[in-house]
């Protein structure tokens, strides 16, 4: 997915996933905090969202608690086509 511009990578058929992940704060395991992730993805496997999920596991302190997450493909099939041709005017 890196290093293609927003709307090759629309279509491709990626669209707008946004995270909402609660996880515990490392000192404090009783208090959760939020944060939000944003990015292009594929649905349904998700490979950039489960990518970063993957890292937080490795390198971040604090334990996920959940993650919710919705997805949105921002240029549908129906709203896509590749029309060629040529208009004359006179």
């Amino acid at each position: 997915m890196r290093d293609h511009a927003e709307t090759e990578l629309m279509l491709m058929g990626y669209g707008l996933t946004t995270a909402e992940i609660l996880y515990r704060m490392p000192d404090h395991q009783s208090v959760l905090q939020s944060f939000v992730w944003q990015h292009y993805d594929l649905a349904p496997k998700f490979p950039e969202l489960f990518r970063f999920l993957d890292f937080w596991r490795r390198k971040l302190e604090g334990p996920l608690h959940s993650v919710t997450y919705t997805h949105r493909r921002l240029i549908a099939p129906n709203e896509w086509r590749n029309v060629s041709g040529e208009l004359v005017l006179h």
